[in-house]
């Protein structure tokens, strides 16, 4: 019997907690936008998210005032999700182009790159405000 060595795993995953997010429905609702308006509106609850663990690299956090566009974050970043403002001399960053390395934040010698543990990252336009970074 092949499938034998592999029972005692199964038995071990089924009762681990979950690592992952679970669905914000306790079933899956007709429209999810019209559940999300009626969560904000307080008629419905979503399934609290799993607590994120230490040292999580989710959106950057950008601090203006410390940044003196020294241009070594734009240089080391591997997906090429920083851009210079030559106007500001500041940094716009692409969070969809991102790929949370951190090296950005490790690099940066004012410390005005931080990453935090927000993940909910999605949108319809990957221009929105929330996706972008100044």
């Amino acid at each position: 019997m092949a499938g034998l060595p592999m029972i005692p795993e199964v038995l071990r995953q089924m009762f681990k907690t979950p690592a992952t997010n679970a669905f914000p429905a306790k079933y899956l609702p007709r429209s999810v936008t019209a559940f999300l308006a009626r969560v904000a509106e307080g008629k419905a609850e979503i399934h609290p998210p799993v607590a994120v663990p230490p040292a999580f690299r989710g959106k950057i956090l950008y601090d203006r005032e410390a940044c003196i566009g020294c241009k070594i974050c734009i240089n080391i970043c591997p997906a090429h999700a920083i851009e210079f403002l030559p106007g500001t001399k500041k940094v716009r960053i692409y969070v969809t182009q991102c790929c949370f390395c951190s090296q950005c934040n490790d690099a940066c010698p004012k410390d005005a790159l931080h990453m935090s543990t927000e993940f909910l990252l999605a949108d319809e336009d990957r221009y929105s405000d929330n996706l972008i970074v100044e």
